[in-house]
């Protein structure tokens, strides 16, 4: 198989022909890239509202810094285990450095909206960038203990990734410009617009950036390496230095509720209450603990996917181009946000949630039965990827119709409790990958049963009898 330098040496009409023959992977970039860039043309966000001035500048002031911010996280992910496999870690290694990295996500996202709100988005954003030039950093270690730091900060990274920049977003249009809600819809549909281009780009990018130099420690018998799948690592410091630098000068600093910062002790006698509350109407309601069971089952085995499709697909006689298959996983999974957005007005999003499951299912039990045979198996992780572009706008429909506002916040941490710990056991249990995937088809199969009963079933909530009908 030619190197990225042979065929660019073959001659200019030899390029494109040489890299797209590769390998299968290779073969696949075009017609998936054509296919996602049709949907998501006809997904695309619009506005019939009238620009209001300031608008445009708002939106190009949060995109810009968006971009830089996410591709920062979306380059880094096809080669973490990647990198933990080259610097000779055992699986189950592996997988505790994944776990910590989850958990401590899972454990900083229960109070960082507080955080957020008390200290400010701006600065946390900030935080932001500084935590993952901590996390990339520390991969040029080969340490258990250095490389457990950065997944923790990495993690912690995260949780501020998704949570600070959208709060910041939020309360600059509706506080500080007051622009209307349609158009936040508008900009919804922008971020994530952006976030997948920028993961396809992102893919196509490291796989470029991990081939141009092989790893390699800077001098014999030492434990700090550079080269090889570090490479997207420090491209992605330089993501987040600009990311920073573009906060400083473009952005405000907005802040949440005062009533937190003056009255502390009110505040933590709310949580109790809420929390109590929320465990209440867990047990009292069906549709809301089903709600949590679908959440954990689904998103339990999308986490066990992404720890273990780098392993499935390693090859010697097929090498796996990390980045390109990461790209055509990103466009896979827009492919299945854009059919969601086309299909919303004739297919409810409990049906669409049912589609995808069912789908799912089968994908993943394609490949714990063919298991060695690597077309089927990267077929079949690109059905499971177009399921996941397929479920998250589609629950977010269900959560926000199901779950009573005024204990949102709360329930959804709620159901990560569950989902917690059907990661640690998929995770840390040591089963064979076959025995994985099969994990992963029974707990989809539980999706499915979980949302076709939540279809059919009454909420005995006073709510807007359309909303359980749109379910």
């Amino acid at each position: 198989m030619k190197s990225v330098s042979e065929v660019l040496g073959s001659g200019d009409d030899s390029i494109a022909v040489g890299f797209f023959s590769k390998t299968f992977y290779h073969q696949l970039i075009m017609p998936l890239l054509i296919l996602t860039a049709f949907l998501t043309w006809r997904a695309r966000p619009a506005t019939s509202e009238e620009i209001p001035n300031g608008f445009r500048t708002f939106r190009a002031c949060y995109l810009v810094v968006w971009a830089f911010c996410v591709a920062s996280d979306w380059l880094q992910g096809p080669y973490v285990y990647a990198l933990y496999s080259e610097y000779n870690f055992s699986r189950p290694e592996i997988a505790e450095l994944f776990v910590a990295g989850f958990c401590a996500s899972l454990v900083f996202g229960a109070f960082v909206g507080t955080l957020c709100d008390k200290y400010g988005r701006k600065n946390c954003a900030i935080a932001y960038c500084v935590l993952y030039t901590v996390s990339c950093l520390t991969k040029h270690v080969k340490s258990y203990s250095v490389l457990m730091f950065g997944r923790i900060t990495g993690g912690i990274a995260t949780s501020l990734l998704f949570s600070c920049f959208e709060c910041w977003m939020v309360s600059e249009h509706q506080t500080r410009h007051r622009f209307s809600s349609g158009l936040l819809s508008y900009m919804f549909g922008l971020m994530f617009t952006v976030m997948y281009l920028v993961a396809i780009i992102c893919g196509v990018l490291g796989e470029f950036l991990a081939d141009a130099a092989p790893l390699k420690p800077v001098a014999p018998n030492s434990m700090i390496y550079f080269g090889g799948a570090l490479g997207p690592f420090d491209f992605a410091i330089l993501c987040v230095f600009i990311g920073v630098v573009l906060i400083i000068f473009l952005w405000e600093e907005n802040y949440g509720c005062e009533a937190l910062e003056h009255d502390s002790q009110r505040s933590e006698k709310s949580m109790i209450v809420l929390f109590t509350e929320s465990l209440q109407l867990c047990f009292s309601n069906r549709r809301i603990w089903l709600t949590g069971l679908i959440v954990a089952s689904f998103e339990g085995s999308m986490y066990a996917f992404v720890f273990n499709w780098t392993p499935a697909l390693q090859s010697s006689e097929v090498p796996p181009p990390y980045g390109l298959i990461f790209a055509l996983f990103m466009m896979a999974c827009m492919s299945g946000a854009a059919i969601s957005t086309i299909s919303d007005g004739f297919i409810k999003p409990g049906l669409r949630l049912a589609l995808a499951f069912g789908a799912a299912a089968i994908a993943l039990g394609v490949a714990a039965s063919s298991s060695g045979n690597l077309k089927y198996s990267f077929a079949s992780f690109l059905v499971f990827e177009f399921s996941v572009g397929v479920y998250f706008p589609s629950i977010g429909i269900v959560k926000s119709e199901v779950v009573p506002e005024h204990v949102r916040s709360t329930m959804y941490n709620i159901y990560r409790v569950p989902l917690n710990a059907v990661v640690m056991c998929l995770l840390l249990t040591n089963m064979s990958m076959a025995r994985v995937y099969e994990h992963c088809t029974l707990l989809l199969g539980i999706s499915l049963l979980g949302v076709c009963v939540v279809m059919f079933t009454p909420s005995p909530m006073p709510c807007d009898p359309q909303a359980i009908k749109n379910v």
